[in-house]
């Protein structure tokens, strides 16, 4: 009992100092009004401020990154990136660019997805693991080494910080895009689609795992009350950060519908288009194959 008692006094501690959304938002930026401007959660920035802005939250967060999401989603994000990489099916050969990808959820998902089934021809597979951020990427590096996947013989890993926008690689040189839960943090979501579509071979596949939006009325309003009352508390408590987790919720708010979202993968190029929600829509799964 007094566990819980210094818990709770714990919450409404940070539940005091953590503004309200009205008091996070924030109107249009107005230093340079020849300047476009877009939405950085709640908060309307400059374009080219808000790569820097979302660096810094995943500066913050890269060491609590992980602990955050089973926090938050009570270990649920896990079978999503497990159902994602499945969808995906990768065979052996293949060439997998993990945009935004830093921690390695994804790829070492996709190694063990690899290193599970048969490989009669001894085929040799890669992945490219690409972040803006490097703290991420150095978290991942260290879980890389730490789970021995550094010691695959099949498979080819390399880590490289970039910008999902404007992607270092070749035309036609991945047979696989992934980006999970990173392309609603990007300034340009139709530059990050055109790279994918650019640096895929012909017949590769485009696959992003993101939040998304509930339809479902009761559930969306269960949704909103957790997603604001209860996860930048948990933030400040887990990862002593309150506003990255702030960011996180109303990202996901302002993050386009699933027909929406679906329209720009096709507008970048992509066939065969398809979505598949999860959880009533908090979670979806959009496909998308370069023709």
């Amino acid at each position: 009992m007094i566990e819980k008692s210094r818990l709770l006094r714990s919450l409404i501690k940070y539940r005091r100092i953590i503004p309200s959304m009205r008091e996070y938002s924030s109107g249009p930026a107005t230093a340079d009004n020849n300047e476009k401007t877009t939405h950085f959660g709640y908060k309307t920035v400059k374009e080219s401020e808000k790569a820097k802005e979302v660096y810094t939250v995943f500066e913050k967060v890269a060491n609590s990154y992980d602990l955050m999401n089973d926090s938050m989603s009570l270990g649920v994000h896990r079978v999503w990136k497990d159902i994602f990489v499945h969808r995906l099916g990768p065979p052996h050969g293949s060439k997998l660019l993990d945009s935004a990808g830093g921690t390695g959820d994804i790829t070492f998902r996709y190694l063990k997805y690899l290193k599970t089934t048969p490989n009669p021809e001894n085929l040799k597979s890669s992945v490219t693991v690409c972040d803006i951020n490097e703290n991420m990427l150095e978290v991942g590096k260290k879980r890389a080494e730490k789970l021995d996947w550094t010691k695959q013989s099949n498979v080819d890993i390399n880590w490289k910080q970039c910008d999902a926008e404007s992607l270092p690689f070749d035309n036609d040189s991945f047979t696989a895009y992934t980006i999970a839960f990173g392309i609603r943090n990007v300034t340009h979501i139709d530059k990050v689609l055109s790279e994918a579509y650019r640096v895929l071979t012909p017949g590769g596949r485009f696959m992003c795992l993101e939040f998304s939006h509930v339809n479902n009325a009761a559930l969306r309003w269960l949704y909103d009350q957790y997603s604001f009352q209860v996860i930048p508390v948990m933030g400040a408590l887990i990862a002593g950060e309150w506003q990255p987790y702030q960011y996180l919720v109303e990202s996901i708010r302002k993050f386009p519908k699933q027909e929406e979202f679906k329209d720009m993968i096709e507008e970048a190029g992509f066939r065969n288009v398809t979505y598949e929600n999860f959880a009533g829509g908090i979670t979806a799964i959009h496909s998308g194959f370069k023709l």
